[in-house]
């Protein structure tokens, strides 16, 4: 299949949080990165998430923020995933910024050129990438 989403982790659930309308599933990525996604009770179901299933988590670029690692910042936004700048490709207005993770990940950020200059973000800098739990999109591999 292809995805016109730039990120796509593969991944364990490792918890499972149900509410009256939610449910908070979190993700082991290979290198030990979490990540957390808000789904409807009913696509948990669907999906049939529990730990240890597999699942595929997908953040479309221009969700994803990118904060300079030393803000010291607080913020709401569950997922906060600290790399290293691997690779910005300039456009007119914005930017696409490759962060390198642990583990052979990396996430992609689209953000305006603009603040690519004023975070200082250039190869070799350390960043977070951060985006909300409900911009993560979970999936699970068909059974053949």
């Amino acid at each position: 299949m292809n995805i016109s989403a730039r990120n796509v982790f593969q991944g364990i659930v490792s918890a499972v949080s149900e509410g009256p309308v939610n449910a908070e599933v979190r993700l082991q990525l290979r290198g030990g990165t979490e990540l957390v996604a808000v789904i409807t009770r009913e696509s948990l179901q669907h999906l049939a998430l529990a730990p240890g299933k597999p699942v595929v988590a997908l953040v479309k670029a221009p969700w994803v923020m990118v904060m300079a690692a030393n803000s010291g910042l607080h913020l709401s936004a569950r997922n906060r995933l600290v790399g290293t700048v691997e690779s910005i490709r300039d456009g007119a207005i914005h930017a696409e910024v490759s962060i390198a993770l642990p583990g052979d990940e990396r996430v992609v950020a689209l953000i305006s050129r603009d603040a690519v200059r004023e975070l200082q973000l250039a190869p070799g800098v350390a960043a977070t990438a951060v985006f909300k739990a409900s911009h993560v999109i979970l999936g699970v591999p068909t059974d053949s």
